[in-house]
């Protein structure tokens, strides 16, 4: 998202020929942890649409699809907008129960259970 702000004032035209455009797969990891404000939900979806149909994105959340709107700025269209151009085509992995790093951090203080629990 740094980069995308930095971005935000390029045109379309100079934007795709940024590094992260013309990669064959883009790697988006923890997406949702922090909300998105309205420019930063439009630079989002710029960023999805161009590469809709162009490159690969492989995108991790613990936020479930009824959350995005939550984490795009409140906007449910733009939500449903890049939802759809993400799920259009995609293998959809859902991995169910605790995290493995802190089942790892349990295990190495002597199986002391974390407050974390998750």
């Amino acid at each position: 998202m740094y980069q995308l702000k930095q971005d935000a004032d390029l045109s379309p035209a100079r934007v795709k020929h940024k590094k992260y455009m013309p990669s064959n797969l883009l790697i988006l990891d923890d997406f949702g942890y922090q909300r998105l404000d309205r420019d930063q939900a439009n630079m989002f979806f710029r960023l999805v649409n161009y590469r809709y149909q162009r490159g690969s994105i492989a995108l991790t959340t613990k936020k479930g699809i009824t959350s995005w709107p939550e984490v795009l700025a409140g906007d449910e269209v733009l939500a449903g907008a890049i939802l759809d151009r993400l799920l259009h085509s995609a293998t959809v992995l859902s991995i169910q129960g605790r995290s493995y790093r802190l089942r790892d951090l349990e295990q190495s203080v002597g199986g002391v259970s974390s407050p974390l629990r998750g």
